[in-house]
């Protein structure tokens, strides 16, 4: 593709915030702390999780880049930039989520593969672009069409970016037509992230966003859009980001009798605590996040300070001084939502967190129970230890 330089330009690392805690630095993947996590509804960009599988491509003559539309369609196409921008532009307010989001707890209770992540393995933007939808109406695929006239049924997205993983062949991930020709999914070419052009660690210049989709979905770096008649055939598709029983291991894996993950469960983490803290005696504010994916809202975060004997109900929120109401036009369905609750410690305690989604979905007891050998969807009840004075644990 024009406008791309070579691997060996990939070296020149963007610049990143101290705040962030990388796990791994070839290839990059950083998370936030978990206070700066929570210290804005929408995540600035320096505080949004970094997550790599190869070296950061650089793009840097948007004039000549473009996106080839192709495959099961009467005509192709190669989109540029001013074409994309051409199209009417939305914003969409949504939670990313890295489906290894809170594997470092799973790792604990049995060893899995993948890089470590703590609870800020996710951020919320403001994106900003054409809806995918508008842009197949290009090539003549209607909205709201489940297969073309030659029998395609998914979208697949290729990116610039090269990863060991697809011995050195691009990352590409697909979805089904019926979600990109649905306007109301909210499917987005972006090219915007909170009011500003996409940077290099976010896919500059231009990348795929799937609300209330594991993150794995969203592909940065954009190069190419196939229309294909089964799934995407790429490594992350179909020997990545499956959902295991505990029962599996390596030795008895077989890929293909699980499909690839798309929306994530409900999940929730307490924010304003580390795994284990000290508090002065009194009252302590316990505030984190939930979310859901599918665009399922937040029907109810629970709070325990006894290891889940006894709950209160958090106060949920997601901007300061505008009620939350789960399901409502006035709040973001793809979007997280805050949660905040009160309470006086006892000497020690666990506190525990679970959300509650508006189809009654809630978050399991144990990491035991969602065990999988590639430690994705840790959605367990989230646990801080707690002890009041300066004594250590």
């Amino acid at each position: 593709m024009p406008g791309i330089r070579g691997p060996s330009d990939y070296s020149r690392e963007p610049p990143r915030h101290p705040c962030l805690k990388i796990n791994s630095k070839e290839p990059f993947n950083a998370e936030p702390t978990r206070s700066a996590l929570i210290s804005s509804y929408v995540t600035p960009v320096d505080f949004f999780y970094k997550r790599n599988h190869g070296p950061i491509p650089v793009v840097d003559d948007t004039e000549r880049y473009s996106v080839s539309l192709s495959g099961l369609i009467k005509n192709s196409k190669d989109l540029f930039m001013k074409d994309i921008c051409k199209l009417p532009k939305y914003t969409v307010t949504a939670t990313l989520q890295c489906a290894g989001n809170r594997r470092t707890a799973m790792s604990k209770s049995r060893t899995v593969k993948g890089v470590g992540w703590d609870i800020a393995a996710l951020g919320n933007a403001v994106w900003g672009g054409a809806k995918l939808a508008d842009v197949l109406e290009l090539v003549g695929i209607p909205y709201l069409t489940s297969i073309t006239q030659s029998g395609g049924k998914h979208v697949e997205f290729v990116s610039i970016d090269k990863c060991k993983e697809e011995n050195g062949g691009p990352y590409k991930a697909s979805i089904p037509l019926s979600q990109a020709t649905n306007p109301e999914a909210d499917v987005l070419l972006a090219y915007e992230m909170n009011g500003e052009p996409l940077n290099r660690d976010h896919g500059y210049p231009l990348r795929v966003v799937v609300p209330g989709v594991i993150g794995a979905r969203s592909v940065k770096w954009l190069d190419s859009i196939n229309i294909i008649a089964e799934e995407c055939q790429g490594f992350f598709m179909q020997k990545d980001y499956k959902m295991f029983p505990p029962t599996v291991n390596w030795d008895n894996i077989n890929w293909s009798t699980r499909r690839p993950q798309m929306d994530f469960p409900v999940q929730s983490a307490i924010c304003s605590l580390e795994d284990v803290s000290v508090v002065k005696h009194g009252k302590i504010t316990i505030k984190g996040y939930a979310v859901s994916g599918g665009g399922r809202g937040i029907e109810r975060v629970d709070v325990s300070i006894d290891g889940g004997k006894t709950w209160e109900e958090a106060t949920r929120y997601q901007r300061t001084g505008v009620p939350y109401i789960a399901d409502d036009s006035s709040s973001d369905r793809w979007a997280w939502v805050f949660f905040e609750a009160e309470a006086n410690i006892p000497q020690s305690a666990e506190i525990v967190a679970k959300a509650v989604d508006i189809s009654a979905n809630v978050q399991p007891e144990s990491i035991d129970s969602v065990w999988n050998l590639r430690g994705i969807l840790n959605t367990s009840w989230h646990r801080v230890q707690v002890r009041v004075g300066q004594a250590n644990l």
